[in-house]
């Protein structure tokens, strides 16, 4: 009996996700475990493997289809003893019915003359193409169409409402909105955008965002490219907006003096042993000052385990541990890699680790539960030379630490003027979960371990 392969769900919040490479061919033999396919999501490409042993019987998606939905058939498997030909074409048949879907679907939602019925009622031929039928809905109704269609139409300025759908019960999907951007289809109604100068108390579609036509109108023609949106960069403005409209955030700031973690850290690295590698002996460690904030910020949070919450709208969520996100810079976005139980780690965990994590990250080879989670976070911006910076906070987290660059900066000390190099942190809070004296509180505790860095050693 054929095995259906299907698109996988890497993670809780994937829909969909990109086939970006198949590791095998039709034909090949596969056991449990063999790795068998790439698949990009927003933050990451993952390797999928085969859990079933069989014959590739047929690559269903070819590889670099992107907007591939969880469950969708990806592959198909003959099982032992059976013939791929056959197996492909029993098991592909899920397709064949799919396609009969397409052109019964009008009459699953009322009587035979139903598909003449929506023709007649079709809107008039745009001029840029022939004439489109209005997706089998009459004026106001739903338009079923598959999100990434409607993104397509929406970038290309196409009205869903007038394209035709192959899909299933008429549902539209990006094979229409391709074509009908190649035949030059119907654009979309001018009603949908704000008109210009519109006065105060017009109706809330004025109020949204300008659309991408009124953007680009504000540019002369030439003078700009555009770079669509991938699925990563998608993600962070979609999180981002969430973030800014629904926690209240409130920022604390105070300065840290790092004279005496910066001579501890060179202690520490001089005392590092040596290990034998591939490019020879080196240190078994290198600690950097983002390594000991790290630490810093975990055994604040122990210190102030009121702080180290999540909020939620039935309940309070206290953590047992201090699980660290770090910010990390990635082509085309960013990512935040969690530390796991950073209080509990030494330095020299947390350092080896986090280089690891990094590296993965920038090569988009984390796994989900790698950088889905955490209790807080850490986002240093000082090896830019920036000063001090809010950083936003990264849902569920209740906090968010940004770090400034360390700098000599003149400090009184017992009446007298004195040089110390001294470091800016701004702590982002969601005053929901921590009020303003146990935010505060939270911050003294990191800012007696960064002054006191022996404290992070016992």
């Amino acid at each position: 009996m054929p095995i259906n392969i299907t698109m996988p769900a890497l993670s809780p919040t994937m829909e969909e996700g990109n086939l970006s490479k198949w590791l095998v061919k039709e034909g090949d033999k596969v056991s449990p475990g063999d790795v068998i396919a790439e698949i990009e999501t927003d933050k990451a490409t993952m390797e999928v493997e085969a859990v079933d042993e069989g014959t590739v019987a047929k690559l269903v998606v070819p590889a670099g289809t992107e907007g591939v939905k969880v469950n969708a058939l990806i592959a198909i498997l003959a099982g032992e003893g059976e013939d791929a030909g056959a197996a492909a074409k029993s098991g592909g048949d899920a397709a064949p019915k799919a396609e009969a879907a397409k052109t019964e679907a009008p009459k699953a939602d009322g009587p035979k003359e139903a598909p003449k019925a929506a023709a007649a009622a079709a809107p008039a031929p745009a001029k840029a193409g022939p004439a489109p039928v209005a997706n089998g809905h009459a004026a106001g109704e739903r338009v079923f169409a598959s999100p990434l269609a409607r993104r397509i139409a929406k970038d290309a300025g196409l009205d869903v409402a007038a394209l035709s759908g192959s899909g299933p019960h008429g549902r539209v999907v990006k094979a229409d909105v391709e074509t009908a951007i190649s035949s030059g289809g119907a654009k979309a109604a001018p009603a949908a955008k704000a008109p210009a100068g519109a006065p105060a108390g017009a109706p809330a579609a004025a109020a949204k965002a300008m659309s991408d036509d009124q953007v680009l109108k504000l540019f002369a023609e030439g003078s700009y490219e555009l770079v669509p949106h991938d699925n990563m960069r998608k993600t962070i403005a979609r999180r981002l907006v969430e973030a800014k409209s629904t926690i209240p955030h409130f920022y604390l700031t105070l300065d840290c003096e790092l004279d005496a973690l910066l001579a501890l850290r060179t202690q520490l690295n001089a005392a590092a042993p040596m290990k034998k590698t591939d490019k020879g002996e080196v240190p078994a460690y290198k600690l950097s000052v983002n390594d000991m904030v790290i630490k810093a910020m975990a055994m604040a949070l122990m210190a102030v385990p009121d702080a180290n919450a999540s909020w939620t709208d039935s309940a309070m969520v206290k953590h047992k541990h201090a699980d660290v996100g770090v910010a990390v810079s990635i082509p085309g976005g960013l990512i935040t890699p969690i530390i796991r139980d950073a209080d509990e780690k030494t330095l020299s965990v947390i350092s080896n680790e986090m280089k690891d994590l990094a590296s993965r990250a920038r090569s988009r080879k984390l796994k989900p539960e790698e950088y889905q989670g955490g209790t807080t976070a850490v986002s240093n911006l000082g090896m830019f030379g920036v000063k001090d910076f809010a950083a936003v906070i990264n849902p569920p987290h209740a906090t968010i630490l940004a770090v400034g660059a360390g700098e000599e900066r003149a400090v009184v000390k017992n009446g007298e003027i004195k040089i110390a190099t001294v470091m800016s942190v701004t702590l982002s809070t969601d005053h929901r979960a921590v009020d303003g004296a146990l935010g505060a509180e939270l911050l003294g505790a990191f800012k007696r371990m960064i002054e006191n860095p022996m404290g992070m050693l016992v």
